[in-house]
C-alpha cells in the first residue's frame, strides 16, 4: 500500500534497534501496537507489498496517520513494554482480552500480624499473596465461603490483642477462629492461614498429613474437643478434594491452554493442574482476533494473562507452537524469580489429552456465550426499535446520550454524560463535566451549561484543526436521542440549547421523569408510558441508571478530592504542585496514609521530612 509522504518521511528516520511502535489515526488515537527487534525492518513491511496482508491488517494501515516508537535495550524488554502499553491503551487493531476492567484476585494480607484474606482487583507489592486472577467475583465468593469453613480466618478490623471481653457472632457460627479473645495464638493463626494459602495452590496433601498428626496427639492428650476439630477440618478438605480430578500420577504442576475461534470471536480455556490434581478453570474472551493466526493469538493471550496472574507454573501446555517461544520463556522465567518455565506442546499422552479437553470445554463455552450474546442482541434490536416507534425517530437510536446532575446542595456539581451504541454502553466514551458557571443547587442551569459544552466540542471537531490539536473522538458524533433525567424544566433546557446550535431537526430529545418514568418530547402537551414490561422501558431505565451512578461517583470523587486538597494544604511543605503530584498519584486520605514510607518519597517533591508530615499529621 502506496504510504503518503508524511509516512514516508517517518519510515525513512526509523532506526534498526529493537522496540515498540505506536500507529496513530488521525485523531491521535492509539490503533496499533507493535514490538520489533529491528523497528526499520518491521515498520516499513507494513506499506510494501499490500497482497501480502491479512484483511484485518489492510484495514488497521489505511487507517495509520502517524507513527511513534521506543528503542529499547533488548527483545525481552520490548516485549515487556508491548504488553504494558497494550494494557494501558487497548488499541482497536491488537488481540487482547475483552474485560477492561481489572480482574477478581483473593489476597491474603501475609504481612498482617494476624492475616485477613480479601477480594481485590488489583496485585500491589505489600507482601500479601496473591491467587487468580478469576474471571467472576461470585466464583471468588463462592471460593471464600468454602475456604472459611476450613480455614476460619477473621474479616473485622478490630486490633488483635487476645484480651477482647467477647468475640463477634463469626466465632460463634464457627467462622472465625477468635485470636480477638486469644481462643487461638498468632503462630496457630498463621499456620492456619498458611495452610489456607497450599489449599488455593491445591498443596492439601502435607496439610491433611499434619492435621492427621496433630488429631492424634489431641486424642492422646485427653483433649477430645479439640481432637474432633481437626477431625472435622480434615474431612472437610476430602470432600473438595475428592471433587478434584486425578490427571497425572507425576504430580506435575502446569497450566492447560486451548482457544476456540468462530467467526472473529475467541475463547481460550486454561485449566490449572496443581500436583497432578486439576483444582479449577478459568476462561477467558479475546476481542481482536479476526484473521489472526492460532499461534498469534495463544501467544498474546500467554503474554496477556501471565503479565496478570498471581502463580506461574513450571510447565505451560498449549495446542499450537507460537512463534516468540524462546522470549516469552524468557520472560515467564523473570516472573517467576528466575525459576525455570517450560512451553509444551504435547503431541500424545495425557499431556495431549488435556489439551484436547481443555479445547473441547473452549469450543462448549464460546457455544454458550455465543447464544447469549445473540439473545442480548436481539433484545437490544427488539427495544432500539420499539423506541423507534414510540417516539416516532426516522431510523433506531444507534447512539443514545444521557446526561444527570449530581450534588451536595450545590457544591462540587457534577455532570455525567454516558453514551449506548446498539443498546449497550461504551464507556470509553463516558465523560463527566465539573459545572463552572453555576453557583448554589440550580439542576436547570446545570444541565445547560453542559449541554452547552457538550455541543460547543461537537462544533468544535467538525471544524478544521490544528496540526497539534486531538479533539476528544466522546464529541465527534451527534446522538440519534438525547436523554436528559428530569420532566419537562430539564427538557426545556435541553430545547434551548439544541435551538442554539440549530439541532432541533437533527437531534431528537426526551426528558424522563423519575415518578412514573414518564418520557416528555417537545411541544407534545402529554407524557409517553411504555408498557410496562417493554424491553424498550428497560433500555430507558438501565441508561437512567447508569448516568445517575456515574454523575454520583464522579460527584463523589470530585468532593473527596477537594477535601482532600484542603487537608493536604494544611501541612508545611505541601504546595500547589506537590499537592498536585499526590492527588494524581495517590486520590485519597486512606491511601496516602496506607502507603509505605518509600512509594511517599517516590513522588516528586516529596522528601522523607515532608512524607513524615504526611504520616504524622493525616493520621
Amino acid at each position: 500500500m502506496e504510504a503518503s509522504d508524511h509516512i514516508k518521511g517517518i519510515l525513512d528516520t526509523l532506526p534498526a534497534k529493537p522496540g515498540c511502535y505506536l500507529m496513530k489515526d488521525n485523531t491521535g488515537e492509539i490503533i496499533y501496537v507493535g514490538k520489533a527487534i529491528n523497528l526499520y525492518n518491521r515498520v516499513r513491511s507494513y506499506f510494501q507489498d499490500s497482497r501480502g496482508l491479512d484483511p484485518k491488517t489492510r484495514q488497521l494501515v489505511r487507517h495509520i496517520h502517524t507513527i511513534e516508537w521506543i528503542v529499547v535495550g533488548s527483545e525481552l524488554e520490548a516485549l515487556i513494554l508491548e504488553m504494558n502499553l497494550i494494557k494501558k491503551h487497548r488499541p482497536h487493531y491488537n488481540i487482547r482480552l475483552k474485560d477492561d476492567k481489572r480482574y477478581p484476585y483473593i489476597k491474603v494480607h501475609w504481612k498482617d500480624p494476624f492475616p485477613k484474606v480479601t477480594v481485590t482487583r488489583q496485585m500491589v507489592d505489600d507482601g500479601s499473596r496473591y491467587f487468580g486472577p478469576y474471571t467472576s467475583v461470585w466464583a471468588v465468593h463462592q471460593t471464600l465461603d468454602v475456604i472459611r469453613r476450613i480455614f476460619p480466618y477473621l474479616t473485622c478490623d478490630r486490633e488483635i490483642t487476645g484480651h477482647d471481653p467477647r468475640a463477634c457472632l463469626y466465632y460463634d457460627i464457627k467462622l472465625c477462629s477468635g485470636p480477638c479473645i486469644g481462643a487461638v495464638d498468632q503462630l496457630i493463626y498463621r499456620r492456619m492461614i498458611d495452610d489456607l494459602c497450599l489449599f488455593l495452590q491445591g498443596r492439601t496433601d502435607p496439610i491433611v498429613s499434619r492435621l492427621k498428626t496433630e488429631m492424634e496427639q489431641a486424642a492422646g492428650a485427653l483433649n477430645f474437643e479439640r481432637a474432633a476439630a481437626l477431625r472435622d477440618q480434615i474431612h472437610a478438605i476430602d470432600q473438595v478434594v475428592e471433587k478434584q480430578k486425578v490427571i497425572s500420577s507425576e504430580r506435575t504442576d502446569s497450566d492447560v491452554i486451548a482457544v476456540a475461534r468462530a467467526d472473529g470471536e475467541a475463547c481460550v480455556q486454561v485449566f490449572f493442574i496443581r500436583s497432578g490434581k486439576l483444582i479449577g478453570r478459568e476462561y477467558f474472551v479475546l476481542e481482536g482476533t479476526e484473521d489472526a493466526a492460532e499461534g498469534e493469538v495463544l501467544s498474546q493471550f500467554v503474554k496477556q494473562f501471565y503479565s496478570e496472574a498471581a502463580t506461574i507454573p513450571p510447565q505451560v501446555l498449549l495446542p499450537n507452537d507460537v512463534e516468540e517461544t524462546q522470549i516469552i520463556e524468557q520472560w515467564l522465567r523473570s516472573r517467576r524469580s528466575g525459576e525455570k518455565v517450560e512451553i509444551v506442546v504435547p503431541h500424545s499422552g495425557v499431556s495431549q489429552e488435556l489439551v484436547q479437553m481443555a479445547t473441547e470445554n473452549a469450543t462448549e463455552t464460546l457455544t454458550a456465550l455465543r447464544t447469549q450474546w445473540q439473545a442480548d442482541t436481539n433484545r437490544q434490536t427488539e427495544a432500539l426499535a420499539e423506541l423507534q416507534q414510540a417516539l416516532n425517530l426516522a431510523g433506531p437510536p444507534n447512539r443514545i446520550e444521557c446526561y444527570d446532575i449530581s450534588n451536595t446542595q450545590g457544591t462540587a456539581s457534577v455532570a455525567s454524560m454516558v453514551v449506548f451504541e446498539q443498546g449497550v454502553p461504551n464507556k470509553k466514551k463516558y465523560r463527566h463535566f465539573n459545572i463552572q458557571t453555576v453557583i448554589g443547587p440550580d439542576d436547570f442551569a446545570s444541565m445547560e451549561e453542559v449541554l452547552t459544552r457538550r455541543f460547543r466540542r461537537w462544533q468544535s471537531y467538525q471544524e478544521a484543526q490544528s496540526p497539534g490539536s486531538k479533539p476528544d473522538p466522546a464529541f465527534a458524533s451527534l446522538p440519534d436521542l438525547l436523554m436528559v433525567d428530569g420532566g419537562k424544566g430539564q427538557l426545556g433546557r435541553a430545547v434551548a440549547v439544541l435551538e442554539r446550535f440549530d439541532l432541533m431537526s437533527r437531534v431528537p430529545v426526551v426528558g424522563l421523569a423519575k415518578q412514573q418514568e414518564e418520557l416528555f418530547s417537545p411541544h407534545q402537551p402529554e407524557s409517553l408510558l411504555l408498557p410496562r414490561h417493554s424491553q424498550g422501558l428497560y433500555l430507558i431505565q438501565r441508561i437512567r441508571d447508569e448516568a445517575h451512578r456515574f454523575a454520583i461517583t464522579a460527584h463523589r470523587n470530585r468532593r473527596s478530592r477537594e477535601g482532600l486538597a484542603s487537608r493536604l494544604d494544611k501541612i508545611h511543605g505541601i504546595g500547589p504542585a506537590r499537592r498536585r503530584a499526590l492527588l494524581t498519584h495517590f486520590g485519597s486520605i486512606d491511601d496516602i496514609i496506607q502507603a509505605p514510607f518509600e512509594e511517599l518519597i517516590a513522588i516528586k517533591g516529596i522528601t522523607p521530612e515532608i512524607a513524615q508530615a504526611l504520616k504524622t499529621q493525616l493520621e
